[in-house]
C-alpha cells in the first residue's frame, strides 16, 4: 500500500503558513516552541532587546508557549557574551493567531548558524495511527531515511521535512547519505504510540562527527492536541530505543507565522 509523504522546505522567517491543521482563526495566539540544534554553543536569547533565555543548551527544547500576535527582534548570542556585541544568529519573527510552529536554530549544510520555522500539523490522526515527522537540520549533504530497512525518503536535504501517518507501532529507523547503505545515524528503534505527532530532527555536523536525533511531540491527536517537547539527544549509532525527557519552560522564545511549500511524493 502506497503512503503519500509530504516534504516541505522552510522558506525564512517571516511568511504566512498554509500548511492544512497548522492554523486556526479561533484563538488570537499562537502556540511556539524552541529547538535548539547548534552543537557546541550554548546561548542567551535576546527579544526585543531583553535578555529571555540565558544558557539555553544544545539539544534543549522549550515547552510550548501560547504567545501573543506581534513583531518580535530576535537576537542569539553565546552565552556570556555582552548585549551589544554582534549576534550569532539574528531575525525578525511575527507571531499570528492560531498557529502551532516550530523555531529551530540548527546549522546549514555548509555549517553557518541558522534559524529555520516549520508549521506542526495538529490534524487529527485516525484511531490506531501515529504521526512520524523528519526534518533535516543538520551540516550534512542529501540523505536517505530508511524505515525497517527500507529507503523511505530519498534524496532529503537540509532545511527539508518528511511526513506520513503511519500503524502505531515500533520502527527501526536510520539515516545515511544519499545512494550510500552505511547509516551515518542510527539504526535506532523508535516506539511510536497512538495520537502522536513525532516530529524527529537531525542536527549537529557530520564533518565533526556531532549528528544527532532530536524529537519533539505533540499528543493527543485523536481528540483535542496537547504539546509535550522532549529534547533527548539520541545518539543514533548506539541504536538505543528512543527516551522521551521532558522539557522544562525556559522562557518566551517567539517564532514567526511560516509558509512552506509542499510538494507530495508517492512511496510505496
Amino acid at each position: 500500500m502506497s503512503r503519500a509523504i509530504r516534504l516541505i522546505t522552510a522558506l525564512g522567517l517571516i511568511l504566512t503558513f498554509s500548511v492544512a491543521g497548522v492554523a486556526s482563526a479561533q484563538s488570537d495566539t499562537g502556540t511556539v516552541t524552541v529547538v535548539h540544534g547548534v552543537p557546541g554553543l550554548t546561548v542567551d536569547v535576546y527579544v526585543n532587546g531583553d535578555l529571555t533565555l540565558e544558557s539555553f543548551e544544545p539539544g534543549a527544547i522549550t515547552d510550548p508557549l501560547e504567545l501573543e500576535e506581534g513583531t518580535y527582534d530576535i537576537e542569539i548570542r553565546a552565552a556570556g557574551e555582552p548585549a551589544d556585541s554582534d549576534p550569532a544568529i539574528a531575525g525578525s519573527a511575527d507571531v499570528q493567531a492560531g498557529i502551532n510552529a516550530s523555531i529551530v536554530a540548527h546549522l546549514t549544510e555548509d555549517g553557518t548558524p541558522s534559524l529555520a520555522v516549520f508549521g506542526n500539523d495538529v490534524t487529527t490522526i485516525e484511531a490506531g495511527e501515529t504521526r512520524l515527522t523528519v526534518r533535516h537540520a543538520a551540516a550534512a549533504p542529501a540523505v536517505d531515511v530508511w524505515i525497517d530497512g527500507e529507503v523511505t525518503i530519498d534524496n532529503f536535504v537540509n532545511g527539508e521535512e518528511a511526513s506520513l501517518d503511519v500503524p502505531a507501532a515500533s520502527y527501526n529507523v536510520a539515516v545515511s547519505a544519499t545512494g550510500d547503505e552505511e547509516p551515518v545515524l542510527g539504526p535506532a528503534d523508535f516506539d511510536l504510540a497512538e495520537g502522536t505527532h513525532y516530529i524527529v530532527y537531525a542536527i549537529g555536523s557530520l564533518d565533526d562527527g556531532s549528528l544527532d536525533l532530536l524529537v519533539q511531540t505533540i499528543t493527543g491527536l485523536h481528540d483535542a492536541p496537547t504539546e509535550v517537547p522532549a529534547g533527548v539527544g539520541t545518539t543514533a549509532s548506539e541504536g538505543a530505543s528512543l527516551t522521551l525527557l521532558l522539557a522544562a519552560g525556559l522562557g518566551i522564545v517567539v517564532i514567526t507565522a511560516g509558509s512552506a511549500v509542499a510538494i507530495r511524493r508517492q512511496f510505496a
